[in-house]
């Protein structure tokens, strides 16, 4: 597999993740932005590149167990983070903003984000790849567009402000249906 096939790769992986960064600089309100955009980049960074190196060293033995529920997983993930920001982006103040990302929060968007990166790790598995290679590419991809993604959500937070919780968490809940329909076969993207 080439570089560009690799950059190419972690680019796609990558998109659940800018999009999920992109709702979290709509989100943040009286917050240091440049720290919550360096978290992102780090989550997201380390579980898009620690994703395919799992999914890598386990292989096809594992697809078997985590294939039939993997979509399934990301969905509740994301819905119920989705939810929660609707609900919260309802409410008529600026209390519904978040004030801060706890690790927790980061930690589960991060997992609900990278599940596609473990199956593309067993891709891997099969294909003549550098597979360190890989994974720092995929990582740093993913951490320079998850960190830019915090900003311009900043700035469109700033455009349509107190809606941006319910659009947020309709951003999240449809990354998370499109998962589920894709690997259902209801939709091929």
């Amino acid at each position: 597999m080439s570089i560009i096939s690799i950059l190419l790769t972690a680019i796609g992986l990558s998109m659940d993740a800018f999009a999920v960064a992109l709702t979290i600089g709509m989100n943040i309100n009286n917050v240091d932005r440049n720290k919550i955009a360096i978290k992102s980049g780090i989550y997201f960074g380390i579980f898009q590149g620690i994703m395919p190196f799992l999914g890598w060293i386990l292989g096809i033995k594992f697809t078997k167990y985590i294939q039939s529920i993997d979509h399934w997983i990301a969905f509740a993930l994301l819905t119920l983070i989705g939810i929660k920001m609707i609900i919260d982006g309802v409410k008529p103040n600026e209390e519904n903003k978040i004030k801060e990302y706890s690790n927790k929060t980061f930690f589960i968007l991060a997992i609900a984000t990278s599940i596609d990166a473990l199956a593309i790790g067993v891709t891997f598995a099969f294909l003549n790849i550098n597979i360190l290679s890989a994974v720092f590419i995929i990582g740093i991809t993913t951490f320079v567009l998850s960190v830019s993604a915090v900003y311009l959500g900043k700035v469109i937070g700033n455009v349509i402000k107190n809606k941006a919780g319910i659009f947020g968490g309709l951003i999240l809940f449809i990354i998370g249906l499109k998962i589920l329909l894709e690997h259902l076969g209801v939709i091929k993207i």
